[in-house]
């Protein structure tokens, strides 16, 4: 079993895999209550104050692995059980209150919640206290802290707060499924939902190819994720699951790319269609800027759509990535029609673990699919370079400006400077995690080196231009 980075991704995946392997068998539901008692199976509590409260959190990760409420539309849920020990007040007064005279902290308060002990210290009445920090940022001494829970410092776009019962709780009108508070949560308590049942009883219903062909394409990020083993094997891991071809999502960032050079050449504006949660915050919360959303299907989508028009029998497709934003993209009607289901590289271990696949023992199965320029739009800025090779290409005449976003707080920078005119530049290319894709939330790893490792994949690419790799890919299919 491979070393992971925290031991809630750990916990994760242990659950992830006890539902695989049942999924696998056919006995996941007669099963259902089992599994709490594998993942926390006493008599001694290990992570929680008791063992029932252990078990009671493994059936909702259980449920959650299981696909989670379909009713909410969301691909996050927080499980309240599990959102319990994060401190409760927001603003404490800490040992630093020296009980100076100026009072400036009661004086500023609209509730007056602020009060002084016998011994001259700032006490907080936490029952009328409104938790507007105005004591925080006028005590001299900065003796007043603001606790601020993980899930809400993670989230850059202000969509997750705490409820009456001081739970997190989601606005699904703010979420944009980047799942950063789904990394950021130390107890696991944010969680995305998985749809690796549905991906194995696809691999299942096919029976084999009988009734249809079952295609994996792969994020460009998975160069990243494997030290243990090259590429090639993890690909050949993903046949033995029972799908019949994988092949690159980078193929379809190739097409992406190509189109997208010549949609903003036509235009002279455009904001890139490639990162999902990008696309969702504009839609949601700059809806004003919603029109310069390039009209081209993601990577995912585009393939997907070529792989299904093209294919010489019905195909079912699943994505495997980094990304949750991706699980919602899925989702939409533009794109539901092309991607059958999505998994995440946490989701991929999980099903290789549970078929017992030793992926260092495993021959090589090589992709030879994308250009170097699809294949590095894993990482913050290989979309704007493979927009800029598809110009070149093309002998377009049009001068590419773009602005290249790493993290939603810069898209949302670049966004409103666009808005107002004062960019100068002509293309925004968005990615809502830092670093790009090889800094999705459900990556396996979050290594400085994943962008080489990504750059490194592209340099082994067959086909150096993309022109050749999308006319070679058409004759292939």
């Amino acid at each position: 079993m491979r070393n992971f980075e925290t031991d809630v991704q750990l916990l994760k995946y242990r659950v992830l895999k006890e539902v695989a392997l049942r999924a696998y068998d056919g006995n996941l539901m007669e099963s259902y209550y089992e599994i709490p008692k594998i993942i926390s199976p006493g008599p001694k509590a290990t992570m929680r104050c008791c063992i029932y409260k252990e078990r009671a959190i493994a059936q909702e990760r259980v449920r959650l692995a299981m696909g989670g409420d379909r009713r909410n539309p969301n691909v996050i849920e927080v499980i309240p059980i599990a959102c319990d020990e994060c401190p409760v007040e927001r603003y404490q007064v800490s040992e630093s209150c020296r009980g100076c005279i100026s009072q400036r902290c009661i004086k500023n308060c609209p509730k007056d919640s602020i009060t002084k002990t016998k011994n001259g210290k700032a006490v907080i009445d936490l029952d009328t206290c409104i938790e507007c920090g105005r004591c925080a940022k006028v005590c001299p001494y900065g003796a007043i802290t603001e606790q601020v829970r993980p899930c809400e410092r993670s989230c850059k776009i202000d969509a997750i707060h705490m409820n009456a019962e001081k739970k997190a709780e989601i606005d699904l009108n703010k979420c944009i499924a980047c799942g950063a508070c789904v990394s950021a949560c130390p107890f696991g308590a944010v969680m995305d939902k998985s749809f690796m049942v549905d991906a194995i009883n696809i691999i299942k219903n096919s029976r084999y190819g009988e009734n249809y062909r079952t295609v994996a394409i792969v994020a460009p990020a998975l160069a990243s994720q494997f030290d243990d083993c090259s590429l090639g094997q993890v690909v050949t891991a993903i046949r033995h699951l029972g799908i019949d071809y994988v092949v690159e999502a980078a193929m379809g960032a190739d097409m992406v790319a190509s189109k997208e050079s010549e949609e903003l050449a036509e235009k002279g504006f455009l904001t890139s269609s490639c990162c999902p949660a990008f696309v969702s915050y504009i839609e949601k919360q700059m809806p004003e800027m919603a029109g310069h959303i390039s009209h081209n299907l993601s990577p995912m989508a585009e393939i997907g759509r070529y792989v299904k028009i093209n294919a010489e029998m019905p195909v079912k497709t699943i994505f495997i990535g980094p990304c949750t934003a991706k699980k919602a993209e899925q989702q939409k009607p533009t794109v539901d029609l092309w991607i059958d289901c999505v998994l995440t590289f946490e989701e991929l271990q999980a099903m290789v673990d549970a078929r017992e696949i030793d992926m260092t023992t495993l021959d090589e199965t090589m992709l030879s699919d994308a250009s170097p320029w699809g294949r590095i739009f894993g990482r913050t800025g290989g979309l704007t370079e493979a927009v800029l090779q598809a110009v070149k290409e093309k002998e377009l005449d049009f001068e590419v400006k773009a602005e290249v976003c790493s993290g939603i707080e810069e898209c949302r920078t670049a966004l409103l400077k666009a808005k107002v005119g004062k960019l100068g530049k002509n293309f925004i290319e968005g990615m809502a995690c830092v670093g790009g894709c090889v800094g999705g939330a459900c990556s396996l790893t979050h290594e400085p080196k994943s962008k080489m490792k990504v750059d490194q994949y592209g340099q082994k690419a067959e086909h150096k231009e993309m022109k050749a790799s999308i006319e070679h890919y058409r004759v292939k299919v």
